[in-house]
């Protein structure tokens, strides 16, 4: 199996969202010049607060990726013995959204009998230029299967594990994750998973990431989705402060 690069996940996010850090750097190089020249105290204050604002957006949102997508157990695979509980399916369906890194490491690490990836990615609904970033840098792996999220070309009742790695949060709307979770539950057997990795729109997210944090959503509304598909909850735990485990069963 390949290894990751020590810094592979907090380089990759600066690369996808580069001129938000460009912004902050000239933010932060404008405000300390200021604040070293401009004699008006209120000035200077406002210059101070503006300072510590980019440095820990520049500084703090960067750890913290570094500490999710690097130094945790997330590409190392330990939490997937738990998340699946003992289960040895044979068929298992990884879903991203335009953007993977993690479904040959994860293939290799499972070695199921039958492994499918399906691409969700629609240009027309994802126009966020890092979505678009990404995707080029890191194109489709062979094999991969190009899937409408809510038409999957496959059958139903079938397979023992669905993935959603930090990828169903690119839909924005609460219909368009409820239709995708409603099509996971129709692959499923009965008895199948669902298990879906996200950051979550709460405190540890907003503190590391600031207004960024919108992107993502609340535990509240993924249940909303899934719960209104049929799917129970199995399982969640923390990988880190900022990441969650949601295991799902189709009853």
């Amino acid at each position: 199996m390949n290894e990751r690069g020590t810094w592979q996940g907090m380089v990759s996010i600066v690369r996808f969202n580069w001129p938000f850090y460009a912004i902050a750097a000239l933010v932060l190089a404008g405000a300390i010049g200021v604040l070293l020249c401009a004699p008006a105290t209120v000035v200077r204050s406002a210059s101070a607060l503006a300072i510590a604002g980019c440095a820990w957006f520049l500084a703090g949102s960067l750890a913290v990726s570094h500490l999710v997508y690097d130094r945790s157990d997330l590409y190392r695979w330990r939490w997937i013995e738990r998340a699946l509980r003992g289960e040895k399916g044979r068929r298992f369906i990884f879903c991203h959204a335009g953007f993977d890194e993690a479904s040959a490491a994860l293939r290799q690490h499972l070695a199921p009998e039958h492994w499918l990836v399906l691409d969700h990615f629609d240009p027309a609904r994802m126009t966020e230029p890092s979505i678009h970033r990404a995707r080029r840098l890191f194109p489709p792996q062979p094999g991969t299967i190009a899937a409408p999220f809510d038409r999957w070309p496959l059958p139903g009742g079938e397979a023992d594990v669905v993935f959603g790695l930090l990828a169903i949060h690119e839909f924005r709307r609460e219909a368009e994750r409820t239709t995708w979770f409603a099509e996971a539950h129709r692959c499923l057997r009965p008895g199948g998973r669902v298990v879906l990795v996200e950051h979550t729109r709460d405190v540890a997210n907003f503190l590391a990431f600031g207004p960024g944090f919108l992107h993502f959503h609340s535990p509240a509304s993924w249940r909303l989705c899934w719960e209104d598909t049929g799917l129970r909850d199995a399982d969640e735990f923390r990988l880190t402060p900022w990441l969650r485990v949601f295991v799902l069963t189709s009853p």
